[in-house]
């Protein structure tokens, strides 16, 4: 075992149409970094005065009643699922189509994913969720996958129904809205990250919960911070899952430019839309206009593995960043191995998995870029 990271950077740099483009993201980081000189002169590294302007800031943004930042998305998750009491033996309905974070999560929570397939759009099926329900069944977690949000008005009602609540893994989803009510303020919690890839990101991890009852607001508050009321008291035993000061700068600065970004994500990925729509091979998805989809990931299918993996072949030898979010879905992962799932147990996600590509489409990627990708798309399945 080894950090593979560093490895899987320096492989993916030189590619002209890039999906990382942080260099040119924070290429204010002069005045970033003469911020932070404060932060230290002012010896403010944990839970500091920028932590709480943050909150105040994504409160505002959000609508929402109660913030509470974090040290990832992962434990934003992890901590929700804490504060509802769910243990061992318990069980979490969600989606087997997502990053691996959404399931360790609930694993670290001790409690066991119980997967329901996706539909088309790559979000949890909504329809097959109360099929799984029981009294093991202590949450349901959809993810809203590449920023679109999944049907929540359903969900909700399955949630009131059954008494189950809802956490959302809105990491992809920031500023996504569904009839105007942004993701991650429909459930019980809203859960963000702030990896530095994310549309709202910082220079390492970070996330936050989106929360509306004042007692778990609460309790999040001591949870995050090992339990403590003071120097020298603690009514819990939390955890340190603690947003530093110096990243919350970073996140006040990324805040000033997230509705550029975002605009500028749903504009690329329009003209991908109409573009690529002419490819006969090419499978896009539908776009439901109650909905504002952010485009954390823009992704199309083609027809089979095969032609997938030669498209993205292809374009990474043009200098295009393809790549596959994710290739194996998570009911089929080694990690996995002791739920006792099997090839076949959710066909739309694993078809999806071996189909599936995803383009750059932030804000630096222009015109010219996109017509390069649609170009070099055209070529290969010519």
């Amino acid at each position: 075992m080894y950090n593979f990271l560093p490895k899987q950077y320096k492989n993916t740099k030189n590619l002209d149409i890039n999906h990382n483009y942080l260099s040119k993201q924070f290429s204010n980081y002069k005045s970033i970094l003469s911020k932070i000189e404060k932060i230290i002169l002012e010896n403010d590294f944990t839970l500091g005065k920028k932590v709480n302007e943050f909150e105040y800031k994504v409160k505002k943004m959000l609508k929402t009643k109660y913030v509470v930042s974090v040290g990832s998305g992962t434990d934003a998750l992890m901590l929700s699922l804490k504060i509802l009491g769910i243990k061992e033996g318990d069980e979490v309905i969600t989606t087997p189509y997502t990053f691996y974070a959404t399931i360790g999560a609930i694993v670290s929570a001790g409690a066991k994913p119980v997967f329901v397939d996706v539909k088309d759009d790559y979000n949890i099926d909504e329809n097959k969720i109360e099929k799984k329900i029981n009294n093991k069944t202590k949450a349901i977690l959809p993810v809203h996958w590449s920023g679109k949000i999944c049907e929540m008005e359903k969900l909700k009602k399955i949630s009131k129904k059954y008494s189950i609540p809802i956490i959302e893994d809105a990491c992809h989803a920031i500023l996504a809205k569904y009839k105007g009510t942004f993701a991650g303020t429909f459930g019980d919690f809203g859960c963000f990250s702030m990896h530095p890839l994310k549309n709202l990101n910082v220079w390492g991890d970070g996330g936050f919960v989106v929360l509306k009852n004042k007692k778990h607001y609460k309790k999040m508050i001591l949870m995050r911070n090992h339990g403590l009321i003071s120097r020298n008291k603690t009514l819990v035993f939390g955890y340190n899952s603690r947003l530093d000061t110096i990243q919350a700068v970073v996140a006040i600065e990324s805040l000033k430019k997230l509705s550029f970004i975002t605009k500028k994500r749903i504009k690329n990925s329009i003209y991908l839309d109409k573009n690529l729509n002419k490819f006969k091979d090419i499978l896009l998805k539908k776009r439901d206009k109650k909905l504002k989809e952010v485009f954390h990931l823009y992704e199309f299918r083609v027809r089979n593995k095969l032609l997938r993996n030669r498209v993205v072949k292809n374009l990474i030898k043009n200098g295009i960043d393809a790549k596959v979010h994710y290739p194996i879905p998570m009911h089929l992962q080694p990690a996995a191995k002791y739920l006792n799932y099997k090839k076949g147990d959710f066909p739309v996600a694993e078809k999806i998995a071996e189909t599936t590509i995803s383009l750059p489409v932030h804000e630096f990627v222009k015109l010219r870029d996109l017509d390069k990708i649609i170009s070099s798309i055209g070529k290969i399945l010519e």
